[in-house]
């Protein structure tokens, strides 16, 4: 079984599922990417607030893959890919109820709605990742790393789909037709609802390490080798630099390029290149080793990033972005290939965990550590510019992230209101004027009230703090990108280890679960 056309027409439909749950999982992400501006409008939330509720989606996504890992072959594929459509499913609904829950309690419990709102997208997206990642090393035992980066071209794929419907929204929107963030979420309900259709009554085969017998405790083992482990750290760094990143380089890029549609088209651009290029890495790494292509996105990640953070013209912006493209491309399938083709009977237990640090790393570090990045750098140069702005900007409470120390970002809700001049502060408090309600029940009228009147004084300073607010944000987005490109680079130089381990040992070359037994015996 080394391509599709030798496969029987059950694995055939088996991994074109296992694609379209990462279509819906790409158009998840980038819809909300899309819509944390939104968030901010309407809740008043932080970067660095953002950044958790997303965090903490990830956060989900990597403990669901290591624990449903470990009982995979035991309770079945096809029962936790039932578990994961329920759980996909929920989410649209939980998040969704983020506006009435803010309505009757307010900011803090819409907060944790749409947190719980995410984490159960991502635990729908963990059970399915402890699926299709073993289940597709089964179907392609000679061509794992190949077929895996084919599969995982559906990530790239879903998030060309969900910008795409971005941008429409956002010019349906422009054009008076609103569409609310709640309609735009609930659109990655669709490819849900179609790999469910496929999945439904199909028999799963069992993981190669589970057919030769292979226990838990044979596979634990694979994990506490030094090699795996140290394919652990460098996967946590891939998961905070790919993840982490592109939960915010939308956000970061629209600010570069003056316009938030265009940095969607350029996170379509690069999201382009990934789904593409995935389906040739096959070639690529018979030429160059997987660790050899590993080494060389590590070093076009650090580079596309600091180019990045640098930019400061369209052109240039395209170009690093485009840098930063070709970088990230192959990193995460292609690390799920080297697990598996080197630690075979790790089977699920070894790629769950593996993927897992990654998740949990860009969920606990990534997210939060860029969005606190963005808050720091820009309160930085939005008080050396003008203390006074600072203050009429700021949250009203502070932020922290691990060991830095707290500080008080920028409040979205104000930014937003500064950027449109007010403008959309006085659509949304007429509408809720005019739905008879009883205001002293209704927290986001009583908000927006507060709102509108911090803004009659506000406005009298806005035609000089627009320009501070903005360069600072956009300062605070650049430095972010600049800091993050150091992982990366640090990548690089794990990698260009390991190439120098295996070189010692006579070679990179992928081992069977059959050989491994044999060498034991032996």
């Amino acid at each position: 079984m080394s391509s599709v056309s030798t496969t029987t027409s059950t694995e055939k439909r088996l991994f074109w599922a296992s694609f379209i749950t990462l279509i819906a999982a790409g158009i998840g992400f980038a819809i909300r990417g899309a819509i944390l501006k939104d968030w901010a409008a309407q809740f008043g939330f932080t970067q660095g607030e953002l950044g958790n509720i997303t965090g903490g989606g990830l956060v989900g996504f990597g403990l669901t893959i290591i624990v449903l890992s470990f009982i995979a072959d035991k309770v079945g594929y096809g029962r936790l890919m039932a578990l994961a459509f329920v759980l996909h499913l929920s989410s649209v609904i939980v998040t969704v109820a983020a506006t009435p829950v803010y309505n009757q309690v307010g900011r803090e419990a819409a907060y944790y709605c749409l947190w719980i709102g995410c984490f159960l997208f991502a635990l729908g997206n963990g059970a399915c990742e402890a699926v299709i990642n073993p289940l597709t090393a089964t179907l392609f035992p000679k061509e794992k790393t190949h077929w895996l980066n084919i599969l995982h071209a559906g990530w790239p794929g879903g998030l060309i789909l969900g910008a795409l419907l971005a941008v429409l929204f956002e010019r349906l929107n422009a054009s008076g037709k609103m569409i609310s963030w709640e309609v735009q979420i609930a659109t990655y309900g669709i490819p849900v609802l179609i790999y469910g259709f496929l999945m439904v009554g199909q028999k799963f085969p069992k993981s190669e390490a589970s057919s030769a017998g292979v226990t838990v405790g044979t596979m634990l083992k694979e994990v506490l080798a030094p090699v795996l482990l140290m394919l652990l750290v460098l996967h946590a760094l891939v998961g905070y630099v790919e993840l982490g990143t592109d939960s915010w380089i939308g956000n970061i890029t629209g600010s570069i390029m003056e316009s938030p549609e265009n940095g969607l088209l350029l996170f379509i651009w690069t999201s382009g290149l990934m789904f593409v290029l995935r389906f040739f890495a096959g070639p690529i790494v018979h030429r160059i080793s997987p660790l050899g292509l590993l080494f060389v996105s590590g070093i076009l990640g650090a580079v596309g990033l600091t180019l990045l953070g640098s930019s400061t013209t369209v052109f240039m912006c395209i170009v690093a972005a485009t840098v930063y493209g070709f970088g990230k491309t192959f990193l995460w399938p292609t690390m799920l290939g080297v697990v598996s083709e080197r630690f075979p009977r790790g089977g699920a237990v070894t790629l769950g965990m593996v993927g897992g640090v990654g998740m949990l790393s860009a969920g606990l570090l990534g997210g939060p550590g860029i969005g606190y990045k963005q808050d720091y750098f820009a309160t930085q140069d939005l008080q050396a510019a003008s203390p006074s702005t600072y203050d009429r900007y700021k949250a009203d409470h502070l932020n922290g992230f691990l060991f830095f120390p707290k500080i008080a970002g920028l409040d979205g809700q104000k930014v937003a209101t500064l950027n449109n001049d007010g403008k959309q502060l006085k659509i949304d408090q007429d509408l809720l004027e005019k739905k008879t309600r009883n205001e002293s029940e209704d927290k986001e009228l009583q908000n927006l009230k507060k709102l509108s009147a911090w803004w009659e004084d506000a406005q009298t300073h806005a035609a000089t703090d627009k320009p501070v607010v903005k360069a600072a944000s956009l300062h605070g987005g650049k430095m972010a990108l600049k800091w993050t490109a150091a992982v990366p680079a640090a990548m690089a130089v794990g990698y260009l280890i390991l190439i120098a381990y295996f070189q010692a040992m006579g070679g990179y070359k992928p081992a069977t679960v059959a050989e491994e037994q044999a060498a034991d015996h032996h």
